[in-house]
């Protein structure tokens, strides 16, 4: 985009109805678009009622496929996507319900498949440093402690 670009009002509510139609996406990121396209406080206003208003924004279901869409395609864990969705300065109650969307018997489950698939490329034979591997690679998947020592145990004892 070059310096000197200047869009009438109609034109960055098109503009912004498009990025948000392509992806769902937060508060944040628009504002992000706003500082982009240095859009006075006036307009920045009017537009944002205009993306609110005919549901191009929403917050609630951005959090929601956030959610899902983290944790099937990235299997992160509930931990993680919760510090990235606080990040992106999305309400608590918005986060329960994204929460809400991941299936506990898929994610418990996701969690031994992960975990025994890392634990097959792991070479290390001596079992504590086996067992630090693992929890350290599922913690940075975000997922719960209490959910990685049983999970690391029950793989780690069964091989």
């Amino acid at each position: 985009m070059k310096k000197n670009t200047y869009f009438s009002v109609e034109e960055l509510k098109r503009k912004l109805e498009r990025y948000c139609v392509y992806q769902d996406r937060c508060h944040q990121e628009v504002e992000r678009k706003f500082r982009e396209f240095s859009v006075i406080p006036e307009a920045k206003e009017l537009i944002f009622l205009h993306l609110l208003e005919h549901d191009f924004l929403n917050e609630e279901r951005f959090s929601k496929s956030y959610a899902r869409g983290k944790f099937s395609i990235k299997k992160w864990g509930k931990q993680r996507i919760v510090r990235e969705l606080k990040f992106r300065d999305i309400s608590e109650y918005n986060i329960k319900i994204a929460l809400k969307e991941i299936d506990e018997a898929v994610y418990l489950s996701t969690v031994y498949s992960i975990t025994e698939k890392r634990n097959a490329l792991i070479t290390e034979e001596n079992v504590f440093k086996r067992r630090k591997k693992l929890t350290d690679f599922l913690l940075r998947k975000g997922y719960e402690y209490d959910l990685i020592y049983r999970t690391v145990k029950t793989v780690i004892e069964s091989r």
